[in-house]
């Protein structure tokens, strides 16, 4: 994939309560609200899991992070689905290497905004 300043990249997932219980076991953040379902039959899905969709758009383009910023506005439940958009802000070569900048914005399936922030390293 060949990126440019302004491009967006686009992912999205559904979570499941097994995803929780999968960060659960790697994490160790098992806060009651992760593990109790709510009056819907909800969890609370971890705002770090959450954050595994600008990862994954940054590990699809071999980026190498040197930032990560998150602001985590909403929850997130279980059946959720979340769409990440991402924006390429900067991609030039500097000194051999390829920098890269990217702002992005997470909605649920609501249009409700659950996340945004921004990264930025080097592509490898």
């Amino acid at each position: 994939m060949s990126l440019k300043a302004g491009d967006i990249i686009t992912f999205e997932r559904t979570f499941k309560a097994e995803d929780v219980a999968l960060f659960i076991k790697v994490s160790g953040d098992e806060g009651s609200h992760h593990v109790t379902p709510d009056e819907q039959g909800r969890l609370v899905i971890q705002g770090l899991l959450t954050a595994t969709l600008p990862t994954k758009i940054g590990g699809d383009n071999n980026v190498l992070a040197r930032t990560m910023n998150f602001e985590f506005l909403r929850p997130v439940f279980t059946g959720d689905t979340i769409i990440c958009k991402a924006t390429i802000e900067q991609f030039e070569k500097q000194n051999n290497r390829t920098h890269i900048t990217a702002s992005f914005l997470c909605e649920n399936q609501h249009k409700k905004e659950v996340m945004r922030g921004d990264f930025s390293g080097v592509i490898l």
